[in-house]
């Protein structure tokens, strides 16, 4: 659940936002007002501010202002009823995350508020290294094996400098962690902190989410448009996947890199961009640059310092130390006693191969959590979770994981409300991933159940999930 500040003149306005961001499981504060805005603000710093440009009084852009003075990583989403967008490009300019253009429609609002939200949530939850399982924190890097020690003196020696950081390793190894653990330590940390994913973003699509576009660049057009890097302006930009960046674009970063400007689709002048850039690669850049797919000017731009991530079979020291951290902080969002992991569990884990390195291992980890049912972790648990057949009751079970754990459940909890629970588990866990399918959406998360909106939101309460938690 995230706390949203609603700033908007409009009373009807205000009301509606609040109860369609409630029904999605927010804390929606409102103010009428620029000057009430930065009050609630002052009081209390919330998640995301939605704010109008025009109020009487107080403008949006200098409510905005003074409320970046209070906390400057504040997400803050600009509207405004006019055609004119020289006034919310301004504010974009000035830090704001996006702006959108009145009246809009409900599903690309939500869209864009989910954005901010997540963008918000990069940038202020810390990563901490090598923490305790039962940190409170989001998100770790965890190991005490040398390879993860170097990584640890690499982030101290090289996040307070501007040099352009290439961090490679394979899929799941954790390279946002370590960028985002770059960007807290920096002298950056307090600007913005822009994640672009190189393939996550239709080809199509991605010049002009990077570099933004003028009015009738191309079909559809209709508005000029300020890109993501323009947005992270003295921040950091964290390009995902470069390795798979289309050789076009490879060009205008090598420029942003060479010469600090970015140019618009459309545009008829460059524009001085200052951002620290920093990369992550799953690729053999060496062998694209043979072949000719990545431009070899561009590969030594980027590999001014280059952090390398082992995978995970690579130190499976670490693998004992990763398991409890994830069993403590999956069962502590689930609102469950850390049901531990037995001496057994802790080999098995070890003994796979673990492909899609930390990643997979906390997925993994948390289907044994929802499994277990407070008791001990074990290999039983854990090769369902992994999706092997552990036991002769698997093996007889037709191959069938699932098939397997009800017949274990049967066989060893049987009797009393056992029929229940198996349900309730299952359940559970079909609900969570069709929040995570849908990004915690609940209206979207509903219809892929194939449910009504209030009785997912009775699900949601009788399994005691966390919305507004990634569900993984």
């Amino acid at each position: 659940m995230a706390q949203i500040l609603i700033v908007d003149d409009d009373s009807q306005l205000r009301l509606s936002f609040e109860r369609l961001l409630t029904e999605e499981g927010h804390e929606v504060r409102s103010a009428g007002s620029g000057e009430a805005g930065i009050r609630a603000v002052q009081e209390a710093v919330p998640d995301l501010v939605v704010m109008d440009v025009r109020m009487p009084g107080m403008d949006g852009l200098q409510a905005f202002q003074r409320m970046r003075e209070v906390e400057p990583r504040l997400q803050v989403i600009i509207m405004t009823a006019y055609a004119s967008t020289e006034t919310a490009i301004e504010a974009t300019k000035l830090g704001a995350y996006d702006y959108v253009l009145k009246p809009f429609d409900i599903p690309d609002i939500l869209n864009l508020i989910g954005q901010a939200l997540e963008a918000g949530r990069v940038m202020r939850d810390r990563v901490t290294m090598d923490a305790p399982p039962d940190t409170p924190d989001n998100e770790a890097l965890i190991g005490r094996s040398g390879a993860m020690h170097e990584i640890y003196k690499a982030i101290g020696r090289v996040a307070a400098t501007d040099a352009t950081v290439l961090i490679r390793g394979e899929s799941g190894t954790g390279k946002e962690l370590v960028a985002r653990a770059l960007y807290q330590h920096s002298l950056r940390n307090q600007k913005p902190f822009v994640v672009i994913n190189c393939v996550a973003i239709p080809e199509t699509l991605l010049e002009s989410e990077l570099f933004g576009y003028e009015k009738g660049a191309f079909t559809g057009a209709v508005n000029r448009r300020v890109g993501k890097i323009e947005k992270a302006n003295h921040g950091t930009v964290f390009l995902d996947e470069i390795g798979d960046m289309p050789e076009s674009i490879q060009a205008k970063i090598l420029r942003l890199l060479q010469e600090k400007k970015i140019e618009r689709l459309g545009g008829q002048g460059a524009i001085p961009v200052d951002v620290r850039i920093i990369a992550a690669t799953n690729r053999n850049l060496e062998a694209a640059v043979a072949e000719g797919r990545f431009r070899e000017d561009l590969y030594y731009r980027l590999k001014v310092v280059t952090l390398y991530l082992p995978p995970l079979r690579e130190r499976k020291e670490d693998i004992g130390l990763l398991a409890e951290y994830f069993l403590a902080r999956f069962s502590r969002d689930m609102g469950m006693d850390n049901p531990g992991l037995t001496r057994d569990a802790v080999q098995f884990l070890q003994a796979q191969s673990w492909h899609g390195n930390v990643r997979e291992l906390a997925n993994k980890l948390h289907r044994a959590v929802i499994f277990s049912r407070g008791c001990p972790v074990g290999p039983d648990e854990l090769a369902l979770a992994v999706g092997e057949r552990h036991t002769d009751e698997d093996r007889d079970a037709e191959g069938d994981p699932v098939r397997a754990w009800v017949r274990r459940t049967l066989t060893n909890h049987g009797g009393g409300d056992a029929f229940e629970a198996i349900v309730n588990t299952v359940g559970k866990m079909a609900v969570s991933e069709a929040l995570e399918m849908t990004g915690n959406n609940r209206t979207r998360a509903a219809k892929l159940l194939g449910m009504s909106r209030p009785t997912l939101l009775s699900r949601i309460d009788k399994y005691g999930l966390k919305v507004g938690t990634k569900v993984t």
